[in-house]
């Protein structure tokens, strides 16, 4: 008995199986084959052309040595004392720091570094990278000297041209404690 019921079960699975397979296997398909001689019957589309673009053209800003269009622009009764004081221009034979690749607005202050005798103040740049700074560093593009560090700030003199010719002024910036 005990050897009967697994044979008599495969069996029953067979049988069970043939019939589901014959069952699905009807040639009844006229439906399918309507549907498609309707869809032949119809006339072809029309694909429409593909769009033309025009060529891209590169711009070339020429307006880089100027000031920013977002700097509080320099007032001229300031420029006039400026330049009754001094005779201010950059030293363009000065090798670039790292730091004066990038705008002083980019530039973040996010810490202060004290070890022995020497102070530093830490600045982020826009890339993500950490750099010490002490005063007589130069950073931001308009020709910017650290001159003063304190626990929460940096103050920054840059040198920037007054809208004449060949002259130039000097304006106090100053970054600020970045909060977490």
């Amino acid at each position: 008995m005990s050897r009967l019921l697994p044979t008599l079960f495969k069996g029953l699975l067979l049988v069970i199986l043939t019939v589901s397979v014959t069952a699905c296997s009807g040639d009844d398909m006229r439906d399918l084959d309507a549907f498609m001689a309707e869809k032949r019957a119809r006339p072809g589309g029309v694909i429409e052309p593909i769009p033309t673009f025009k060529a891209y053209e590169a711009f070339a800003y020429a307006a880089t040595t100027m000031r920013s269009p977002f700097d509080r622009p320099v007032e001229v009764r300031q420029v006039a004392k400026l330049n009754a004081r001094s005779a201010v221009k950059p030293d363009p034979d000065r090798p670039r720091e790292f730091l004066e690749q990038f705008t002083l607005d980019s530039l973040q202050m996010v810490g202060r570094l004290e070890r022995g005798n020497g102070v530093w103040v830490l600045i982020r740049d826009p890339n993500g990278g950490i750099h010490r700074v002490k005063p007589g560093n130069f950073l931001g593009r308009d020709h910017g000297k650290v001159t003063d560090m304190g626990v929460g700030f940096v103050a920054v003199v840059e040198i920037v041209s007054d809208g004449t010719a060949e002259g130039w002024v000097e304006r106090p910036r100053t970054l600020e404690l970045a909060s977490p």
